[in-house]
């Protein structure tokens, strides 16, 4: 055996036996960082080491501080697995190691890029001359999708934001829910829009923009605007009413984004896609295939109805980039990005793996389990619900604050399980989040059942 398949051998039995240790490990370590940078650090070595026994010290050191998101009692952050199909296809990956910037650079990672983006466009139900591309994540997929917008509104008013900048240019507004996640107003910024020029609409009890609200706030906005609504809220998991923002939207000349990070995923459940009627009609669409659809960190997907805005606002020219033009794809010019991860490839195998039905079942598993616990949750003491569970999320709180603090850490620091904390309605909350294709009713029973023991140690009591 050569040395170069040892080491992958080695590595492949390493990555086999964490997997098969996530069901009994505890989610979140308990390893202090201090021993983790003193496992892990020290003075550069000044000559160089064995590959093979690199990569054996380094898993050995850095994995009691890995937290097990893989597995299948990891609730926090809306963050998917990664299913089997997928961590093969992420290996080859790195092996291929294609950069999909160019289409020379990797003409197989250029055409399953373009599969990747028609069969995502049929699945979720978006406008087929969308235009589709890969980035890191949602925050990306943000800012290419409102690069595009702001490309689109200030060119329709004769300004050319490629050339001339912002320094004069007409002042753009953006329209935004309440409860608008945090990264869409990390992608304004970025592109130089500021929070003054976002008019914030008021929100009901579940976080959904108001309708009537948005209809009043562009009565008298004036300019370049854009609309930037929202498919699951964060902590609630609610829709905002497309069909009627849409309608509204369409009686002015704004962009309509919509921020679908993991709720838009709902469009491929046929159980499901009533919450997302008439987000069709949007202008742009921002999500994370690395949260529902459960392909290894990182990928975000940005689709775009006005593909000449979307690769005016993205493309980059050079003497060198050979054939550029000629292939069928070249991706550099439909995001920020021109160095890139063949990100496609791990798409690719998810959706061929699962299969429509396959992804359908996926989201519908997952909301099922997250009503379970729901239903199982409610009737411990003093414990209430704070959102109606239309998909996977789950926020409840206990008692008081301090109550509900207490009792979340406890269950963290169980192991058992890991979710995180929010402030709902200016009260603490813990968040859960269904997003993983591992998780079972086993593993709801096992949730519930710390949440049980962390109220038992909490000091509660029917009393108070």
């Amino acid at each position: 055996m050569s040395d170069e398949r040892e080491l992958l051998f080695r590595t492949a039995e390493i990555a086999a036996g964490y997997l098969e240790s996530l069901d009994e490990r505890s989610v979140f370590p308990r390893v202090p960082i201090e021993d983790l940078a003193a496992a892990l650090g020290g003075r550069l070595p000044e000559e160089p080491s064995d590959p093979l026994a690199v990569v054996e010290e380094m898993a050995q050191a850095v994995e009691p501080g890995v937290v097990a998101t893989a597995g299948s009692r990891y609730f926090g952050y809306v963050t998917g697995g990664a299913l089997p199909a997928t961590v093969g296809a992420d290996w080859l990956t790195t092996i291929w190691d294609q950069c999909a910037g160019l289409g020379v650079l990797g003409p197989s990672a250029m055409v399953v890029e373009e599969i990747v983006g028609d069969w995502l466009k049929d699945l979720l139900g978006l406008p087929a001359h969308a235009s589709f591309a890969l980035t890191t994540g949602c925050q990306m997929a943000h800012v290419t999708a409102l690069a595009t917008a702001r490309h689109k509104i200030l060119s329709s008013r004769g300004w050319d934001v490629r050339e001339l900048g912002l320094v004069d240019s007409p002042r753009i507004t953006v329209v935004a829910g309440g409860y608008r996640h945090v990264t869409v107003d990390r992608a304004l910024r970025l592109l130089g829009i500021g929070g003054a020029q976002i008019e914030v609409v008021a929100a009901d009890e579940h976080g959904r923009m108001r309708p009537d609200a948005l209809r009043a706030a562009l009565t008298h906005v004036m300019g370049p605007t854009i609309v930037c609504a929202q498919a699951g809220e964060v902590n609630t998991g609610s829709f905002d009413a497309f069909e009627e923002i849409v309608g509204i939207v369409r009686e002015t000349d704004a962009w309509l984004h919509v921020d679908g990070a993991f709720g838009l995923w709902v469009a491929a459940s046929p159980t499901r896609r009533h919450l997302v009627d008439g987000v069709d009609g949007a202008d742009s669409w921002a999500m994370d295939a690395h949260k529902w659809l459960n392909v290894p960190y990182d990928c975000g997907l940005v689709f775009c109805a006005d593909p000449t805005a979307h690769t005016a606002s993205m493309t980059m020219k050079a003497s060198y980039f050979e054939g550029q033009g000629k292939w069928q794809r070249d991706a550099v010019d439909w995001t920020p990005e021109s160095s890139r991860r063949a990100r496609a490839f791990t798409v690719y195998a998810a959706l061929r793996s699962l299969g429509r039905q396959g992804v359908s079942d996926l989201v519908d598993r997952c909301c099922e389990l997250a009503g379970r616990f729901a239903a199982s949750v409610s009737e411990l003491p003093e414990c209430q619900l704070l959102n109606d569970v239309v998909i996977n999320q789950v926020l409840f709180r206990f008692g008081d604050d301090a109550t509900t603090n207490a009792v979340l850490a406890r269950v963290q620091e169980s192991g058992e399980a890991w979710m995180g904390g929010t402030i709902w309605d200016g009260r603490a909350a813990i968040r859960l989040s269904v997003s993983n294709w591992r998780t079972t009713e086993d593993d709801i029973r096992r949730t519930v059942a710390a949440f049980e023991n962390a109220l038992g140690g909490s000091g509660y009591s029917s009393a108070g």
